[in-house]
């Protein structure tokens, strides 16, 4: 992590011990390699001694409005869970996320992050807490949102000349196909070498790695995005439609 990083998350970490805290982990870039200040959320999962009552929530939702001015506060996103309700990856957990609290589950991506690499910040390690994640649990899970989120989605074609669905619907399929063909998850940026050898369409993924990784300027013409929506769409319908076909 770097200063501003770790600064708050020592903040949110402090802020967090009157609530009796069993574990505190990182997942996603934040843990994986792939974190870039300013840019990348961070993904935290936290385990509370419990139960969480009304009174838990108003603490969490004061502990998030002391952070406000932090920053890199509206990145932070946390999941709470309790030690007796860890192992249902169906059951929604109490979250903090997008400036709000509301309730979503710990997904079999996230649960097997935590297990591979998943970064300890207090407390218990996640193979004490959490159940294992089957390999064919998880590839149900990445062929499912393929097939009943991001296929819709390219559809729609509306959506697409926003730069964050071009990037997030790229980068998940290529996830997905490693996971469903390897059995292991990747980073994004190891997700940028998939695009290309499966096949992507070369300006797009180009695109891509210019602004995730400032690497030089991209197209500077008014029919970019456009355009890039097109190539986006044609290439990712087929290709979900053909991952999801083989997946057995």
């Amino acid at each position: 992590m770097t200063s501003r990083t770790d600064a708050l998350v020592d903040r949110f970490l402090d802020g967090l011990r009157d609530l009796d805290p069993v574990a505190v982990w990182a997942h996603g870039s934040l843990a994986g390699g792939d974190y870039q200040e300013g840019r990348s959320d961070l993904d935290l999962i936290a385990v509370l001694a419990g139960p969480v009552t009304a009174r838990t929530v108003w603490d969490l939702a004061r502990l998030h409005a002391r952070l406000r001015n932090e920053p890199l506060a509206p990145l932070l996103h946390c999941t709470y869970l309790t030690p007796d309700r860890t192992a249902d990856p169906e059951r929604r957990h109490l979250t903090w996320a997008h400036s709000q609290l509301f309730r979503r589950t710990v997904t079999p991506v996230t649960r097997r992050e935590l297990h591979d690499f998943g970064r300890v910040l207090y407390g218990e390690p996640p193979g004490a807490l959490l159940p294992p994640v089957p390999d064919r649990a998880l590839g149900d899970f990445v062929v499912r949102d393929q097939r009943d989120f991001w296929r819709p989605a390219v559809d729609e074609a509306h959506l697409w000349r926003r730069t964050v669905w071009v990037d997030l619907g790229l980068l998940t399929f290529a996830r997905a196909t490693v996971t469903v063909r390897d059995g292991r998850l990747i980073s994004k940026r190891r997700a940028l070498d998939e695009l290309s050898a499966l096949g992507a369409p070369p300006e797009v993924v180009a695109d891509i790695a210019r602004r995730r990784y400032d690497q030089g300027e991209g197209p500077a013409d008014e029919g970019w995005p456009d355009r890039r929506a097109e190539l986006t769409r044609d290439y990712l319908g087929p290709a979900i439609d053909g991952l999801v076909s083989s997946y057995t």
